[in-house]
């Protein structure tokens, strides 16, 4: 969880205290070795410095918007990601060409190494929607944790959340 005020945009908040012992938790559960990406946003490179080096790539922040600091940002959000427009929010089509680009350049320098990103909700879901095709982008959305974790499989097209792939894979003996 973020350490958020109204008088810090979104992009700019830190992880509060319970947030950093939260991406340790989750750190202790990536793959070793991987290649570590995050948005530029402070936040998300907090979230995966307790598993080593993190490169930042602003392809990767938040969707760029403007909205008010009240109660009704959940329900706004979720009605971006399953296909509302809203003025002053970047264009959906936008959002996943650049994260898209990211996932893409980052897997070529990989060189065959997981790649890990920390991402933010609503750019992450977007790109999922188009690379995986998820079928309820509203649902994956409102369903995600803080922190949270998902394992994609572009080529089988699936997103499985990291705690479930690893019990998925014991139940397979793997």
């Amino acid at each position: 969880m973020p350490a958020h005020s109204p008088d810090t945009p979104a992009r700019d908040w830190l992880l509060a205290p319970e947030g950093r012992v939260a991406a340790r938790s989750l750190c202790a559960r990536l793959p070793s070795g991987a290649r570590l990406v995050a948005s530029s946003e402070p936040k998300a490179i907090a979230s995966l410095e307790p598993a080593g080096q993190v490169s930042p790539d602003p392809r990767f922040d938040e969707i760029s918007r403007v909205e008010p600091y009240d109660d009704t940002f959940r329900t706004q959000r979720r009605a971006y990601v399953d296909g509302a427009d809203h003025p002053d929010w970047e264009a959906r089509d936008d959002v996943v060409r650049r994260f898209g680009a990211g996932v893409t350049q980052h897997i070529a320098a990989a060189d065959g190494q997981p790649v890990v990103i920390a991402s933010h909700g609503m750019a992450m879901t977007l790109w999922l929607r188009a690379a995986v095709g998820l079928d309820d982008p509203g649902a994956f959305w409102a369903d995600l944790r803080f922190p949270d974790a998902h394992v994609v499989d572009l080529a089988a097209g699936t997103v499985v959340r990291l705690a479930e792939s690893s019990e998925n894979a014991r139940r397979a003996g793997a």
